[in-house]
């Protein structure tokens, strides 16, 4: 399933670094006339991750870039390699969001079916990316594995770069050659490895129209010792109260620890007064962001 996936070299020989040039950034971007990007949905596609082989990291990934960015994530969904499910998902998905990625499924072997099914998703034939071909070749210039490789699967490593033929490719990065792959204006294919896949989307900012930072929500945590059931009453009362102002309180329990109460808004000076009055509410205190993140760890511990 990796599109980047190789044997092993047991030699000590150390690889020079890519260099690849990184695709122009387009001078207009459509965010400069109030087009941004206001919502999203990931499209989670393979089977190692529905039969529990493989564990999902890049969902999470998008989802803190998306909060980040003001962006609206509205959607996850995880599918098989699948033909129908991926052209009925993708369809449904691009009609729907602003934004759309699909993570994995783009590799060299037989259920690595992203790039056909969505050609056939939107009516398009498959061609190789003379670029990316090109890259792929130079980026294996110096692994033994490749020359020995038989026609057969130098045919399979060819696959990498089988796009739909109206796709817009973005090479983001000068040290992989892998591509993003955007259709429709709107969605972009992405590989399934996490450490691709977040390096990639961090670098393909420059290529959409986010949110601009006036737009971007922020979020304060107060952490109580408080039982769940203890505060609620209180939470359901200013939620209400707040609600007008486009602002939402949420809570999350950790198991034996206490509760995080989380404020999300856009307006960060009446955010950080509301803080002022859950802490006392629910005798409680502000913690970072980092904070937060490690106690959570803890929690699932």
């Amino acid at each position: 399933m990796s599109c980047t996936a190789v044997p092993p070299d047991n030699s000590t020989f150390q690889l020079p670094p890519l260099n690849f040039a990184i695709s122009p950034v387009p001078k207009k971007n459509p965010s400069d006339k109030g087009r941004h990007i206001k919502t999203a949905a990931a499209l989670i596609i393979g089977d190692e991750i529905l039969n529990g082989k493989t564990l999902d990291r890049n969902s999470n990934y998008f989802a803190r870039f998306c909060f980040e960015h003001g962006i609206h994530l509205k959607r996850i969904e995880v599918i098989a390699d699948d033909e129908a499910e991926i052209i009925e998902a993708s369809r449904r998905m691009v009609q729907t969001y602003d934004f759309v990625v699909t993570s994995g499924g783009i590799g060299p072997t037989h259920d690595d079916i992203t790039y056909s099914s969505l050609a056939k998703s939107f009516d398009q034939g498959l061609v190789y990316h003379d670029e990316t071909l090109a890259r792929m070749e130079e980026s294996g210039k110096y692994r033994t594995w490749v020359s020995k490789q038989s026609e057969e699967q130098r045919t399979a490593r060819k696959r990498m770069a089988l796009f739909p033929d109206a796709a817009e490719v973005i090479f983001v990065a000068s040290d992989i050659w892998v591509p993003v792959v955007r259709l429709q204006g709107k969605l972009c294919i992405f590989p399934g490895i996490p450490t691709l896949f977040q390096k990639m989307l961090d670098n393909l900012k420059p290529f959409l129209p986010l949110p601009p930072e006036e737009e971007r929500p922020f979020r304060l945590q107060v952490f109580t010792g408080l039982p769940e059931s203890s505060i609620a009453p209180f939470l359901t009362d200013l939620q209400k109260r707040v609600q007008p102002e486009g602002i939402r309180i949420g809570s999350y329990p950790v198991l034996q620890k206490g509760v995080y109460v989380s404020l999300i808004g856009a307006d960060r000076g009446r955010v950080h007064q509301l803080g002022v009055e859950v802490e006392k509410e629910v005798e409680g205190r502000v913690v970072t962001e980092a904070e937060a993140e490690a106690k959570r760890q803890l929690g699932c511990q």
